[in-house]
């Protein structure tokens, strides 16, 4: 069984699509491990994003993911990482397919509704992140 991390970010909150995420990844089998909504400090924000210091987009980056409530979760599956990478769909709007939560509901790069994990390590990482009191298997 693999965990993933998962963020529905302030767009897909202020949108009322929580419910609707929640409910593609349940029906497609993935467990929910855990799940909180907050508002990141931006002190965690910046953490989450480090990998991106130093790049044009990261302070709006950091400001637009600390700007509203978020909705944090641990997925598991067996190759969860990779189910929920595809059920995302790409970054980019004109790339995203029918059928995934981004191509069903963005038009915008940076608010593109959700954020997942991009490999088992980069799980590990995030899980450890924003859910310091859970163990990540």
């Amino acid at each position: 069984m693999e965990r993933t991390f998962v963020m529905i970010k302030p767009d897909g909150v202020r949108r009322r699509l929580v419910g609707e995420i929640v409910r593609r990844f349940e029906a497609r089998g993935l467990g929910i491990a855990a799940l909180k909504m907050l508002v990141p400090p931006r002190e965690l924000a910046e953490k989450h994003y480090a990998v991106h210091r130093g790049k044009l987009f990261y302070d709006s980056l950091v400001e637009f993911v600390t700007s509203g409530p978020v909705v944090a979760m641990v997925l598991e599956a067996d190759d969860a990482v990779r189910l929920v990478r595809n059920m995302m769909g790409a970054l980019s709007p004109s790339d995203a397919l029918s059928g995934t939560i981004r191509g069903d509901f963005t038009t915008d790069i940076q608010q593109n509704l959700i954020h997942g994990a991009d490999s088992l390590e980069t799980a590990k990482a995030e899980i450890a992140l924003w859910f310091p009191d859970l163990i990540s298997g």
